[in-house]
């Protein structure tokens, strides 16, 4: 695999988890968006390491936990493909919603 792509959506997923986290505390928001960015790399190397939930996404998709975020890709994409990062406490009815509206 050559790294990972975002969907421009995960993207603002992350920059909106930042701003979040940011209105406290800064460093925080630096230490949460390195560690998002440090396990979509590693996941780039072992993608089949998440894991899947059915009632969430379609089959292809896999989900690996970061603190309370939920990073959502597909693993057999070259590039990785990251297709949201949502807050793991979301209702999974909106969650499911969220990733039914990023498939193309």
């Amino acid at each position: 695999m050559n790294g990972f792509a975002l969907h421009p959506e995960a993207f603002n997923d992350i920059d909106e988890i930042a701003s979040h986290i940011g209105e406290d505390s800064p460093e925080a928001a630096r230490r949460v968006v390195v560690e998002l960015y440090n396990a979509i790399s590693n996941l780039v190397s072992f993608p089949h390491q998440g894991h899947r939930r059915e009632d969430l996404a379609r089959p292809a998709y896999r989900i690996k936990r970061v603190r309370n975020y939920l990073i959502v890709y597909v693993p057999d994409e070259s590039p990785l493909w990251v297709v949201a990062v949502l807050h793991g406490h979301r209702s999974p009815r909106t969650m499911a919603a969220i990733l039914r509206g990023r498939e193309g």
